[in-house]
């Protein structure tokens, strides 16, 4: 009997313990998800302005939504690898024309003074009116290699799948 008091308590203790995570996790995922909504609201009224924004149905790789407004504009929500895995969450819009006309880091997880260069607007502002993927060597930031060719990648995603979609994703 003294032989199975150990794993028996062990095994009490665990379930006691994942009982008690997933009571907390149920009680903090919806706090979780609004301050979430929020920080994207936030951003898209900073970057974009006041507009009547809705969640599009449609999905695609490597985009996790798409948010389109009165306005015509489609705003691509894109996390990309950087430095760190998954680690640049950004919200690129592109208007009617199909050129980019606003681009909001949502979270970045790169390395501080270096990958977060790529939140700068100075650096930002290179990407705005491009409509084609095709980038000037010019951008990528010395010292943060793959944060930048992360945001190209965000970039190039967010324009081939508005120039291959456009009337899917404006007129839906």
């Amino acid at each position: 009997m003294k032989n199975f008091m150990p794993p028996l308590v062990l095994m009490t203790v665990c379930i006691i313990v994942s009982g008690l995570l997933a009571f907390a996790n149920d009680l903090t995922l919806p706090k979780i998800e609004k301050a979430q909504q929020e920080k994207l609201q936030t951003s898209l009224n900073e970057v974009f302005g006041e507009a009547d924004y809705k969640v599009s149905e449609l999905s695609f790789d490597g985009i996790t939504q798409i948010i389109t407004d009165d306005k015509k504009r489609a705003i691509f929500d894109i996390t990309v690898d950087g430095y760190a895995k998954d680690g640049i969450q950004t919200l690129i819009g592109i208007d009617e024309n199909g050129e980019i006309c606003g681009i909001s880091i949502v979270s970045i997880a790169e390395t501080a003074g270096l990958g977060t260069k790529v939140q700068n607007k100075a650096y930002l502002s290179n990407y705005i009116g491009l409509s084609s993927p095709e980038f000037s060597s010019d951008i990528i930031i010395t010292g943060a290699t793959y944060s930048s060719k992360g945001m190209h990648k965000a970039v190039s995603i967010a324009l081939d799948t508005y120039s291959a979609n456009k009337e899917a994703i404006i007129g839906e």
